[in-house]
């Protein structure tokens, strides 16, 4: 038997102090903190499930257009989401689509800053890489017990476990996009007078926009594949579905969710590659 040199017991007992130490003193601050996320989450929630279900297919067929140009882009998304609604998932797929907007919304928020912060400052982009290897190779199961810990159950601490899981792609690829513009283009801005904010929103973001949009792209599957983890600490959607069917053994009621999922997963993926490439091809123009 190996012996045991550092005892794990007592790092246990230390990092469960400190835990408790957070949620008692800081936990009312937090809780507060949150409350806008969840009353703007509760208020999508509530705008997609109360809306005609005809308006919502019609929205994201538009958005799908607009992403891609294409009609028959647009046509197969609109015909996704009625497939999903017509095995009697409607209202739980428009509660996944909310966590998903609102988790995808905070990444993109957090993850594109840092990207182009560690693209500028080598130090942080020195500092951040472990974090954000541990942050995608770290079982969610792990960190949910602090964040259960500190925001109870319910759609805030979903939220947070999935945008923890799901941001490190994004940061990585606007990291990368704004490494791999050609410092020649930026030596000609800067001969042109650029000063360096109007380099980064003038050249370098829309050079990098492909790769940030790959990132978006990488979140949102990343996300999706999260939502049946989150229906486990309180989040309602379609992932709550899989979830009761795998605690009442109820096979098609599990398989019908998740083809659920997989068409919300289509959808987010057409939508963000299509507008990807469509982007790409205008720059090489």
């Amino acid at each position: 038997m190996f012996p045991e040199i550092i005892p794990a017991r007592g790092i246990r007992d230390g990092i469960d102090v400190f835990v408790q130490h957070i949620v008692t003193r800081y936990g009312d601050q937090l809780q507060a903190m949150s409350l806008p996320f969840l009353h703007a989450q509760v208020w999508l929630e509530e705008l997609l499930r109360g809306s005609p279900w005809w308006a919502v297919v019609l929205a994201v067929m538009l958005v799908a257009w607009l992403a891609g140009r294409r009609a028959g882009l647009s046509l197969a998304m609109g015909v996704l989401l009625c497939l999903v609604g017509s095995i009697g998932l409607w209202n739980a797929a428009m509660q996944t689509l909310a966590l998903m907007i609102m988790a995808t919304g905070i990444s993109v928020v957090i993850g594109i800053p840092l990207g182009v912060l560690m693209a500028r400052v080598n130090w942080l982009r020195a500092a951040l890489l472990p974090a954000l290897d541990v942050m995608q190779t770290m079982p969610s199961f792990v960190y949910l017990i602090p964040v259960v810990m500190l925001f109870g159950l319910g759609n805030i601490p979903a939220i947070i476990a999935t945008v923890i899981y799901a941001v490190p792609p994004l940061i990585r690829l606007t990291d990368l996009g704004i490494r791999l513009v050609d410092r020649e283009v930026l030596e000609a801005a800067r001969a042109f007078g650029a000063n360096p904010r109007q380099q980064l929103f003038g050249v370098q973001l829309p050079l990098a926009l492909p790769n940030i949009m790959a990132g978006i792209n990488q979140t949102t599957m990343m996300a999706l594949s999260m939502v049946v983890i989150a229906s486990m600490i309180g989040a309602r959607g379609l992932g709550y579905e899989v979830l009761l069917g795998i605690n009442r053994l109820e096979v098609g009621r599990g398989l019908l969710a998740g083809l659920g999922i997989v068409a919300l997963a289509v959808v987010f993926d057409r939508i963000t590659q299509s507008y990807g490439h469509r982007v790409s091809k205008g720059g090489q123009r």
